[in-house]
């Protein structure tokens, strides 16, 4: 159970602040109906006002007590919160015997209160549903047979079985059977992925389907979702630098404001109105002003799959005019697939197929899994081959239907007796596999590392957007490069980079006084992504690197998440300074009615809770933000 602890802590913090906000509102509603009652009283017993007046007391002590607690807690600790502002207000009226309305003053402030913060919680739905998809037991395959065993108990080399309608409870790989599993909780992917034997599944993901056996690989922080939580969590504890500089000056603007409420008191003679500025005084709609849009924001992104380590990069990524990309696994899938045949005349493309994927059956070579993939996905079905015999660096040869096939480089072929013509040396694919059978060339393939779809309308997007500077760097050859950055909208492309080289251009670009935004896949990027402004790893699921190095990691390989991250900081930007102007206007036209006498200090209240709603329903629009 303490490791459990240890895992969830946010929920169990969740769950109390909403335990403890709806004991609190019970105590309000209970004091609001004192305070109610003392009017009904007053109307009933208009010559026993005592019997009102004891009833407004006692509500408003009940009500104000909770405020005047936190005030002097903040007093003790040498800290100034707006709750004093209100407790000040609330013992005037107390003072003054005016007890209805301290009761109303103090029910509304109460209540507005405890409404904003069950709101701001509501906000972070997102995320507390994120953090409560691992289960709490999984079913354990044993010599014994199968038991029911806690998730905390589970441990890397483990058989599970994950039975429909289950979510996954740890990181590991399918053994047995196949299925369709919902990974939208990690990825933001709307639609099932098809899994089978070999495939890896991750904690908190749904099996939709088959029942699957499953062996653990990561428990705990190390699963990709362990890693999600930990970045959620520290995401929390950080704080843009808007939020540090309200902090640094908020000791200032408390005495001021009491300044204010003296100076009204001093020249009016009348204490409701110096009542009235306390309270309209209160910043509550200043102080809700970022958080509340930077919870909206950690939701949305969540929602989305991107999750943001440090919500400095939400300012951050506001201001990102320039872009750099890695090609290799970023731009491209790293996968290399067969882009071209080209068989002499004497045989069939499919037949020439066959004899390629047959001897390249047993090689893992990534070109030897390209062809297979694509004699699969062709129905080419291929043999055994016999003699079967990989050379490292150079190809494969073996027997196919008792003839004799050699599939390499051309250095290969030419150390069997096989002789490539000039005209296909001249080729400039990416990568080439020459065949020869029985001691005959008989042509090549073409491979190349594939395009993601999306590659070419996120740099559009991301062009609509004004960024100003799109670069690709890759360490391929200047012509491979030179082809993909026209596929894929680049104007600037920069190849044969070492990953020193890719951190040179970086700082270079920064030095410029580029705001720089850096894509990659998290592994020989890592230096660059860290020295960028905004460091973006692609697809972090299982991928370590990836989570350490960058502020901002995609749990898939869908690149348009890149521009939607860039638009959500930026709406988000425009919504803090929204509602900074709209708390402060607030403020300023509340001292101003306060003091000319057109604010009581009940209507003050209301005034007050109006615009910290105002803000924090402006706030809320970020959390259905799509781009």
């Amino acid at each position: 159970m303490e490791k459990e602890a240890e895992i969830y802590p946010t929920v169990e913090h969740i769950h109390h602040e909403e335990e403890e906000v709806s004991h609190r509102l019970i105590s309000a509603l209970i004091g609001g109906i004192l305070v109610f009652n003392a009017f009904l009283a007053s109307w009933i017993f208009p010559e026993r006002p005592e019997i009102s007046g004891l009833s407004a007391l006692i509500g408003a002590i009940l009500l104000g007590l909770p405020i005047i607690k936190e005030s002097l807690r903040g007093f003790y600790e040498g800290q100034l919160h707006m709750v004093q502002l209100a407790s000040i207000a609330i013992l005037a009226c107390i003072a003054l015997g005016d007890y209805k309305t301290a009761g109303v003053v103090a029910f509304i402030i109460l209540l507005g209160h405890l409404l904003e913060h069950r709101t701001a919680l509501g906000a972070r739905e997102a995320i507390e549903s994120l953090l409560r998809l691992t289960p709490p037991t999984a079913h354990l395959i044993t010599p014994q047979g199968e038991k029911e065993v806690m998730v905390s108990e589970l441990k890397p080399g483990d058989l599970i079985r994950v039975k429909p309608g289950e979510n996954i409870p740890a990181d590991g790989i399918i053994k047995k059977e196949t299925t369709t599993i919902n990974e939208a909780s990690i990825t933001g992917e709307s639609l099932p992925v098809d899994k089978g034997p070999g495939d890896p599944v991750y904690e908190g993901t749904t099996n939709l389907t088959g029942a699957i056996i499953v062996e653990v690989t990561k428990v705990g922080k190390d699963t990709t979702l362990g890693k999600v939580k930990e970045l959620i969590l520290q995401a929390e504890r950080t704080k843009i630098p808007i939020v540090s500089i309200i902090e640094k000056y908020f000791h200032w603007y408390i005495p001021v404001i009491i300044m204010v409420a003296g100076l009204i008191l001093f020249f009016t003679k009348e204490a409701n109105r110096a009542i009235s500025a306390l309270i309209v005084g209160a910043p509550c709609a200043l102080l809700l002003a970022t958080p509340t849009a930077i919870i909206a924001a950690l939701s949305c992104a969540a929602r989305a799959g991107i999750m943001i380590k440090d919500t400095l990069k939400i300012e951050t990524g506001s201001q990102v005019n320039a872009v750099v990309f890695d090609k290799t696994g970023t731009l491209t899938t790293g996968e290399l697939a067969v882009t071209g045949i080209h068989p002499v005349e004497e045989i069939s493309p499919d037949r020439f197929l066959f004899y390629v994927a047959s001897v390249e059956k047993h090689s893992q070579h990534p070109t030897a899994k390209a062809v297979k993939e694509l004699a699969r996905r062709a129905r080419v079905k291929f043999v055994e081959p016999e003699n079967f015999e990989e050379i490292g660096g150079k190809g494969v040869r073996g027997k196919v239907e008792g003839r004799e096939v050699i599939v390499g480089r051309e250095t290969w072929l030419e150390e069997n007796g096989v002789k490539v013509p000039t005209k296909v040396k001249k080729e400039k694919a990416l990568s080439v596999l020459h065949v020869a059978i029985d001691k005959r060339y008989y042509g090549w393939l073409e491979l190349e590392d594939q395009m993601r779809m999306e590659a070419k309308e996120t740099t559009e997007i991301l062009k609509k957007m004004g960024i100003k500077k799109l670069v690709m760097l890759t360490g391929d050859k200047k012509e491979v490069a030179e082809r993909v950055a026209k596929e894929s909208g680049f104007e600037e492309v920069v190849a044969e980079c070492l990953p020193e080289t890719k951190l040179d251009i970086v700082e270079k670009l920064k030095n410029e006084g580029y705001t720089l935004a850096v894509i990659g896949d998290g592994i020989n990027d890592a230096p660059a992504l860290a020295a960028g402004d905004v460091g973006i790893a692609l697809g972090a699921m299982g991928s370590d690197v990836a989570i350490s190095s960058a502020s901002v990691a995609l749990m898939s390989n869908d690149l348009r998440r890149v521009p939607y991250f860039l638009a959500l900081a930026r709406t988000s930007r425009g919504v803090i300074y929204q509602n900074l102007v709209l708390g402060g206007i607030f403020v300023i036209i509340g001292l101003f009615l306060s003091g000319a006498g057109f604010f009581s200090p009940i209507i003050a209240a209301l005034y007050h809770e109006l615009g910290s709603l105002i803000v924090i329903f402006n706030s809320a629009r970020i959390i259905k933000f799509e781009l």
